[in-house]
């Protein structure tokens, strides 16, 4: 049986700070949220190798607490990103961390893929981490969805565990025509695929 007190500080918000493309950002999550003590080396790899102009409106596909959607808040100070996520405590802590980092241009909403994301809305930039059990039926409604939000030109990076590389180097081509690997290390492949119709 946990003490009192040991079972308090479990509840109570972990704390903890990163340098993230040259930004100190700090962060608050909880236990049950991925990654909840440290930005993952997938998360990591992923932010090293995106390009992203000042001005991009962006979104994080599955924010989690919100480490690669404030990193692009970070980046686009005269753009915009949202911040979406089907586990509502992961919606409540990006926000949060949104605000402990004055990062007003980065809001974070309840959504399930797409389905919760305005109609209108499209972006210069998708980023996600895909959870490696995302499962293929949901991984192409989530691969087509982003190409029709994306603006002509429009740029979606993803990062996967490198067993999944051949699976989302042939989807990304199928939906986008064009797949660019980035970036594969040891256990993660960070892939590029862009919006090139008109």
């Amino acid at each position: 049986m946990l003490a009192p007190d040991q079972l308090a500080a479990l509840r109570t918000p972990i704390q903890f700070e990163a340098e993230l493309r040259g930004h100190r950002l700090r962060f608050e999550s909880t236990w049950g949220l991925f990654s909840p003590r440290e930005i993952d080396e997938g998360t990591r790899l992923l932010l090293q190798h995106l390009k992203v102009e000042p001005t991009a409106d962006c979104l994080d596909l599955g924010c989690g607490y919100g480490p690669i959607g404030l990193t692009l808040a970070a980046l686009t100070p005269q753009g915009q990103t949202l911040m979406v996520d089907k586990d509502f405590v992961a919606v409540d802590y990006a926000q949060r961390n949104a605000t402990l980092n004055h990062l007003a241009n980065a809001s974070s909403l309840l959504s399930n893929g797409f389905d919760q994301v305005p109609p209108k809305a499209r972006f210069d930039l998708i980023a996600s981490n895909i959870p490696a059990k995302v499962g293929k039926e949901l991984l192409s409604i989530l691969l087509h969805d982003a190409h029709a939000r994306l603006r002509p030109g429009g740029q979606l990076y993803l990062v996967t565990i490198s067993g999944l590389r051949a699976f989302i180097k042939r989807n990304l081509q199928e939906v986008f025509g064009n797949y660019d690997k980035l970036k594969q290390g040891a256990h993660y492949t960070v892939a590029l695929a862009e919006r090139t119709d008109r």
